[in-house]
């Protein structure tokens, strides 16, 4: 099979929620994490200041501002091309940013040049995404860190209405396939708060199915409700530990 160009779509599993409604999965960016629980658990795992990071399935590019703060170099990327124009134009006045268009089993990133490789609810089932694993160890540099940060379907209430609207989905195998990887999972606690109940009833709307969103917005008091994630963290060994595993 011939090696696939870093522009290649073909394959790609679109994001029905982002993919068709950017405006509302915006909203629904805004609302997430409000007290930056995950970016917190994300720097104890690999502290991105000054350093090249990659933000894999990047969509309209919300987080890349928040990495470039910080960052020496951030790249964002993104099979949809819609998307890329949106990133592309939301960082257009900082410098140490770039966007560009490709997927995440074939990045466009030369190999040991990246120290974090971020992937946000990119690879969420687990099983799959095999390739893409092994091409964000391929551009991390020795001693950089792969963190895949996905929804912790074991913890209500996002949870129960997860597995209500996906009843084939296995919150533990797909654990287990990330341990077999050789990835450490913490499990970081969250609120998501939004503006009104319109928006909230908007954003559960493209994440479920439409009884399932009913029944979540009963169950919602307010405007907010706790979400648990799953932060799968991988290191590439550095230079010495390499030596040593190979006598």
């Amino acid at each position: 099979m011939p090696a696939r160009k870093p522009g290649d779509r073909s394959g790609v599993i679109p994001s029905p929620n982002i993919w068709h409604w950017p405006h509302l999965y915006e909203a629904e960016n805004r609302a997430q994490d409000v007290d930056g629980a995950l970016f917190e658990a994300i720097r104890s795992a690999a502290d991105w200041a000054s350093k090249t990071v990659v933000d894999v399935g990047c969509g309209s590019g919300f987080h890349l501002p928040i990495f470039a703060a910080d960052a020496e170099r951030v790249v964002g990327v993104e099979p949809h091309e819609p998307l890329v124009e949106l990133a592309r134009a939301r960082v257009a006045d900082l410098s140490n940013v770039a966007v560009e268009t490709g997927r995440a089993d074939a990045l466009p990133v030369v190999d040991g040049s990246v120290d974090l490789v971020h992937a946000r609810t990119a690879y969420f089932f687990g099983p799959g995404c095999g390739p893409g694993i092994v091409d964000a160890m391929r551009v991390l540099a020795p001693g950089g860190t792969l963190v895949v940060v996905d929804l912790d379907a074991t913890a209500s209430p996002y949870g129960d209405w997860m597995r209500s609207d996906l009843p084939h989905y296995d919150p533990a195998a797909v654990e287990a396939f990330f341990a077999a990887q050789g990835f450490d999972l913490t499990r970081v606690d969250t609120r998501w708060s939004f503006p009104n109940r319109r928006v909230l009833s908007d954003v559960l709307g493209i994440e479920f199915g439409p009884r399932v969103a009913r029944r979540a917005m009963t169950a919602v008091d307010g405007t907010a409700f706790d979400v648990r994630y799953r932060l799968h963290v991988r290191h590439k060994p550095s230079g010495i530990e390499l030596r040593r595993a190979g006598g």
